[in-house]
């Protein structure tokens, strides 16, 4: 059977988007997708989402792939590109620009702006260790600069969760960290049960802070909107940043807030089409 796709970018964060509205369940499996993500030998991506018929009252499901074959609770650019997509699938008939989309980290509110970028509600951070989840503090307390033994240095770090766990860490200078070496040995530490996400977090200023990122099952990405989401916060608990800011990943910019009204973080970022192929 053909499979129609279409490959997506958000800030550089690529993927393969499947319309799957016709089963609840993936028409791609782990195996599969590890093949399609593979950059010399498939189409290349750093994961595949699915389309699928909503759940609970909602639009949408959207499920994700991890270039590894491991299935992430959510993707932050990811969703946006979902976003961008469904909006190509209704076509005309489309009547709205928000979509409500069930996910294994919640429901996420995706909204397409008039000027074509996409925010989305993300939600509220979760800051408990046993919603991480990390053995790094007791289960019902938060992860705020703690120190942490990787690679035989002691890093300081704060632990938030947008559905999937993130480690973020504030260093003088992003570009001199040793990514590829240093992000796996975060991403396998024994006080992560279901591994972490990494980011390493330059302030230049209260409203503007660079980021590199470390992902779990993906490694080294242009773009995480979860990670820069979970970043403002650590920022924000650490008061290194303001509630609102321009997180600057290696493939562009990002807008988020972390709502004093409502205690939601909001992210607003591209969603850009690449190309359609079939499989």
């Amino acid at each position: 059977m053909a499979i129609e796709f279409t490959k997506y970018h958000g800030l550089g964060n690529d993927f393969i988007l499947i319309d799957n509205r016709s089963s609840s369940l993936p028409v791609v499996t782990p195996e599969q997708a590890i093949k399609l993500c593979d950059r010399h030998f498939g189409i290349g991506a750093d994961g595949v989402i699915f389309a699928l018929p909503g759940e609970n009252g909602t639009d949408y499901t959207m499920r994700i792939f991890n270039s590894d074959g491991s299935e992430p609770e959510m993707c932050g650019n990811g969703i946006r590109c979902l976003a961008g997509f469904l909006a190509d699938l209704e076509g005309e008939s489309r009547n709205k620009d928000l979509y409500r989309i069930h996910t294994l980290a919640g429901v996420m509110i995706p909204q397409i702006l008039p000027n074509g970028q996409v925010k989305v509600d993300m939600g509220l951070p979760r800051l408990l260790a046993s919603e991480i989840p990390t053995t790094l503090a007791p289960a019902q307390e938060k992860v705020i600069s703690q120190p942490l033994e990787v690679a035989g240095q002691t890093w300081d770090v704060t632990c938030v969760s947008m559905g999937n766990p993130h480690c973020i860490t504030f260093v003088e200078d992003v570009a001199a960290i040793e990514l590829e070496t240093i992000g796996p040995k975060f991403e396998h530490h024994p006080v992560f049960p279901q591994r972490i996400n990494t980011e390493f977090i330059q302030v230049v200023r209260r409203d503007y802070l660079k980021m590199r990122v470390w992902e779990r099952g993906a490694g080294i990405t242009l773009a995480c909107g979860t990670g820069a989401c979970a970043s403002l916060v650590a920022g924000v608990l650490t008061g290194k940043c303001d509630r609102a800011a321009t997180i600057e990943l290696p493939g562009g910019p990002l807008q988020i807030e972390w709502s004093e009204v409502d205690q939601r973080v909001y992210m607003t970022g591209p969603a850009e089409r690449v190309f359609t192929g079939k499989l």
